[in-house]
């Protein structure tokens, strides 16, 4: 298994999602509110699911579990903290997901379902107050694409481990070997050719 820095992977997720410090203290404050709807939006969520056929043999026998790991899940998501610990929770829920092989897409498609079910509620909390709105919705668009990143990574570690595996199936080369080889790799500065 790879090391995996979460201080850094959080920055990342970060970055490519627009969470913003602002953000992140507007959800500390105000995710809260959210958690009495959740279980709406789990439900929801659920529902949307079960539409898609190919999402059947993942939710078989399961979906009472399934909705109230889900629930505890989005508390998380909107209350943060947004940090390395956190960072570390969501690859290990895209780690869960790549175990029971769920198609990378429903990731997507899921964080899509949320957001449909979570935006119609922030309009009802803060319709007085337009602005706030519009930051809410803001805040909770980049926090779950803040997760969506994250847990997408878990896929993309498993499919470098698998592409490694294969690679040293192939070559005979023990994963110890590799190991210390690209560790010695890691050390080396690259020689410049000269004409």
């Amino acid at each position: 298994m790879q090391n995996i820095d979460f201080s850094e992977l959080c920055l990342h997720g970060k970055a490519y999602s627009g969470l913003t410090a602002e953000d992140e203290a507007l959800l500390l404050v105000e995710g809260p509110r959210l958690i009495p709807h959740l279980q709406a939006v789990t439900d929801q969520f659920y529902h949307d699911l079960q539409q898609i056929p190919a999402a059947a043999p993942f939710l078989e026998g399961r979906l009472d579990a399934l909705k109230t790991t889900h629930k505890a899940w989005l508390e998380k998501v909107v209350t943060g903290p947004y940090d390395a610990e956190f960072a570390a929770h969501m690859h290990k829920v895209g780690d869960v997901h790549v175990k029971v092989k769920l198609p990378v897409e429903f990731m997507a498609s899921g964080i899509g379902f949320i957001n449909r079910h979570l935006i119609p509620i922030l309009a009802e909390l803060y319709a007085g107050d337009t602005a706030k709105l519009a930051r809410m919705i803001r805040a909770v668009s980049a926090a779950t694409g803040f997760c969506l990143i994250i847990m997408q990574e878990s896929y993309q570690s498993s499919l470098l481990a698998e592409e490694l595996d294969h690679f040293l199936a192939i070559s005979g080369i023990s994963r110890t070997l590799f190991n210390n080889l690209a560790a010695a790799y890691k050390g080396v500065r690259p020689v410049a050719k000269t004409a």
